[in-house]
């Protein structure tokens, strides 16, 4: 692709410090080249020992940028604080809010029945767009800049991820890539040892941990603040969460095809709006905890098919942990992984480019040496 940067190999970067250019090879659907990350000779010859050694990094063997330049890769540095952990101050404000927002989602399935089958369908556009300003945008786009974006996808993905309400995307990604430089220790945002419920939905109804709220102030955010789409949600961020997520899914059918406003608040707006924090929620939860793990043991996060379906294609995640980096967050690309779909097409578009991806040799060698020895499949 045109305007590929040059990326530094794990071999190359932990034994001679120097930069190496990546490899290009194989087509993808636009026609255009991706990119593909490739172990230097020498790796391939080390022994587990050597590669275990102070330069190797546990969410990958190869990265698309040096250690020091990314904050989505773990950080094996860093030590708990000995001593007592500090007590959880419980925001009653959130708890009530939440109860209140899942009770009103559970009152919103009873009235789906009566819906009109125009408001069915726009429940499931409203899912996906909001799913999509998540996964395409906050997640792999902002937080792991695995691809590119022209300036109206990045548009397009910010008014979705307000559709999403799970906190502007600057937040959204500087809370990531803490959860990913200091995975399930006490500085993970929302660490999945202290449980499934705390993993869930626990972390948004305390405060921090004070060392989440310490290294999330040491990262390098500079490429977020020069965003000017990025910015300009974060200002007017309340004003188009109200907009977004709850005035245009209860007014349009209403507007288009005589639904009530009663039912459009409660079935496109908050069921539906729950459902997909549910949906996102799982992946620090649940796929953390139950999945099998063929391509790193020592680490917790599973490849979890429920997950992989319910979060359209972001259930793939002991791949994701090894490689984070990787713009279709999974070894199979679109297999079931409508992310990744929604990404091709828009390179096809000439609306994304630079995709950034591991080679099959590269997963393969990893799985082999870290995996668990399960069968690495489609199905999550």
């Amino acid at each position: 692709m045109n305007g590929t940067r040059d990326l530094i190999t794990a071999g190359q970067a932990e034994l001679s410090g120097e930069y190496g250019a990546d490899q290009q090879h194989g087509t993808n659907q636009c026609g255009t080249r991706q990119r593909f990350i490739h172990h230097n000779k020498i790796t391939a010859r080390m022994t587990d020992t050597e590669i275990e050694g102070p330069g190797r990094h546990r969410n990958g063997d190869v990265l698309a940028e040096s250690a020091t330049k990314r904050d989505d890769v773990f950080d094996e540095t860093y030590k708990e604080k000995e001593g007592p952990k500090p007590s959880m101050i419980i925001v009653w404000r959130n708890i009530i809010l939440m109860t209140l927002l899942h009770i009103g989602a559970v009152y919103g399935i009873t009235l789906v029945p009566s819906a009109h089958v125009l408001t069915w369908a726009w429940f499931v556009f409203c899912f996906l767009t909001s799913a999509l300003g998540v996964t395409a945008g906050a997640h792999r786009l902002w937080s792991h800049r695995s691809y590119k974006a022209s300036l109206p996808l990045r548009i397009f993905l910010a008014t979705a991820n307000s559709m999403a309400f799970q906190n502007d995307i600057f937040e959204w990604a500087r809370d990531h890539r803490v959860h990913h430089k200091f995975s399930e220790t006490d500085a993970d945002p929302h660490n999945a040892v202290r449980g499934f419920f705390f993993a869930h939905i626990g972390w948004l109804l305390v405060r921090k941990h004070p060392d989440v709220i310490e290294k999330g102030k040491k990262l390098e955010l500079s490429d977020l603040k020069a965003d000017k789409v990025v910015m300009f949600q974060r200002k007017y961020y309340k004003m188009s969460v109200v907009l977004m997520c709850f005035s245009i899914p209860m007014f349009v059918p209403w507007c288009l095809w005589g639904e009530s406003l009663w039912l459009g608040y409660f079935v496109p707006g908050l069921l539906r709006y729950t459902l997909v924090l549910n949906a996102t929620w799982l992946v620090n939860s649940a796929a953390h905890m139950w999945g099998n793990r063929p391509y790193d043991t020592n680490i917790n996060p599973r490849e979890n098919k429920f997950v992989t379906l319910s979060a359209i294609g972001e259930g793939f995640h002991n791949y994701h942990h090894t490689f984070p980096y990787d713009y279709a967050s999974s070894e199979f690309g679109c297999k079931l992984n409508l992310t990744t779909c929604f990404i091709d097409f828009m390179c096809f578009l000439g609306l994304a480019k630079d995709r950034k991806r591991v080679s099959p040799e590269i997963v393969l060698a990893r799985a082999q040496r870290t995996g668990d020895g399960s069968t690495r499949n489609r199905s999550g």
